[in-house]
């Protein structure tokens, strides 16, 4: 794994890791162009790393991730933080590692398939993209919420941030005082813990998909080939975005991922990175062995 840094348009960084095809590379030409991976909400890219390693076996081609505003060794927030703030920051990445293609989770997915309105993308795969249609999403947005955070409760912030998104499965259909006393006892864990320091940054990221709800129409010019993905367990209001995006614009295909949770990209196992390698990999799909590492 190699870690890099890169300026972004407003003045700040972003902190980023790239794993590197084991096939050894032509000394005279530049190698094979990169993928980048966008992550989710709550999360910083440790969590994605696994999954970009075996993405970038797979593929022969280098992966790149990297962290978004707010988290790790990336720049803060900006107090004028929107969608553009992300889009800007891909193409800064992309344009960084030599990127074409792109895999997006969640709220990465949702800053994706803005991007790919303006950016240069050649494939890009989303998984469980958070994109808001004609206000689909305005009733998974909590007041309490932010208001939680605003007052340093951050374990009650956290109960109506599992319950308003669902994607925590079963357990976000648990009572909010048993969603707190999970969020204190998940807090002895590094992952709670840093969830909990990442709270503010949902907010702002909430407010971003909201305040860019989107009609049909504008994806309709979209000519990137896309492959909206959601897991079989997921929130159904995620296939449900897939499947309307699809039936309106040619260029995106929507199939839904039996037996795949919400946090698919972050769980074992290798089915969904064969399955994504196999698309961005457009040409031939085949995709190369995840055994050991010639």
């Amino acid at each position: 794994m190699e870690s890099w840094r890169v300026a972004t348009e407003d003045g700040g960084h972003l902190e980023g890791h790239s794993f590197l095809t084991p096939a050894e590379p032509d000394p005279t030409t530049a190698g094979p162009p990169g993928v980048v991976l966008v992550h989710g909400t709550l999360v910083t890219d440790a969590l994605y790393r696994p999954f970009a390693r075996k993405l970038s076996v797979l593929l022969g081609r280098p992966v790149h991730c990297y962290n978004r505003r707010g988290r790790a060794g990336s720049s803060i927030q900006p107090d004028d933080y929107s969608a553009d703030t992300e889009v800007s920051d891909l193409a800064a990445v992309m344009d960084r590692t030599g990127s074409t293609d792109v895999v997006a989770h969640s709220y990465g997915g949702f800053v994706a398939l803005l991007a790919a309105r303006t950016l240069p993308i050649r494939r890009l795969v989303t998984y469980d993209a958070a994109v808001s249609l004609s206000g689909n999403l305005s009733h998974r947005w909590r007041p309490e919420l932010e208001d939680a955070v605003t007052a340093g409760q951050l374990n009650h912030a956290w109960a109506h941030l599992v319950q308003g998104l669902g994607t925590a499965g079963p357990l976000s259909y648990l009572p909010l005082g048993a969603l707190r006393m999970l969020s204190i006892l998940s807090a002895r864990t590094n992952l709670g813990t840093e969830m909990r320091q990442l709270l503010p940054t949902a907010v702002k990221e909430m407010r971003a998909v909201l305040d860019a709800d989107a009609e049909l129409d504008d994806f309709t010019a979209l000519t990137t080939p896309i492959l909206m993905l959601s897991g079989g367990w997921s929130p159904a209001y995620f296939a449900e975005t897939g499947r309307q995006l699809a039936a309106a614009v040619p260029s995106i295909d929507f199939r839904v991922v039996p037996g795949q949770l919400h946090e698919g990209p972050i769980r074992p196992g290798k089915g969904l990175a064969v399955r994504i390698a196999r698309f961005i990999n457009a040409s031939d799909g085949q995709v190369r062995p995840l055994g050991r590492r010639r």
